[in-house]
């Protein structure tokens, strides 16, 4: 049994532990990790043909493209990526879809559902910084919803954005 001395001593260290120290550290999560365990990238993106009208290339994905990896439903991640806004204010962008790649749903056909991240931000990033690779760290869902962009396979609500450094 603890003296009250002991117990008061305890309380008053465990107070000066930062927070940090205690919260848990995010899961590192790379685009790749979004794909099932056992499917190759190959197989997620299936023929396609060309729309030689517009000049571009129209995939046909196959069931493989909405197959989510479940061992991330409700992970705490921390994953990079690129900003396609989906509302933009003065103050910056909350909400967007989390991308591999530069341009990926404006100029090209958009990636597979399992290759791109909704986003819901605690706070604004930058429209000035839109171009930039970011980390987003936050709670990750598995979620596969339809924007006028594409159809998106995983939700993160964001705690943390910071610029990504090469």
């Amino acid at each position: 049994m603890l003296s009250r001395r002991s117990a008061l001593t305890l309380f008053s260290a465990s107070a000066l532990v930062p927070t940090s120290a205690v919260a848990a550290a995010p899961r590192e999560v790379m685009w790749d990790d979004l794909i099932p365990p056992g499917i190759p990238y190959s197989e997620i993106i299936g023929e396609g043909e060309i729309d030689e009208i517009n000049d571009t290339w129209n995939p046909i994905y196959d069931a493989n493209a909405t197959k989510l990896n479940e061992t991330l439903n409700g992970a705490y991640v921390r994953m990079p990526g690129y900003i396609i806004p989906l509302d933009f204010s003065a103050k910056g962008v909350k909400d967007f879809i989390l991308v591999p790649y530069v341009g990926a749903c404006i100029h090209t056909p958009p990636p597979p559902a399992n290759q791109l991240v909704m986003v819901n931000a605690d706070s604004y990033w930058p429209g000035n910084q839109l171009w930039d690779a970011v980390w987003v760290t936050g709670t990750m869902h598995t979620q596969l919803q339809s924007t006028e962009l594409g159809q998106t396979g995983y939700a993160i609500v964001a705690d943390e954005m910071e610029a990504y450094e090469w």
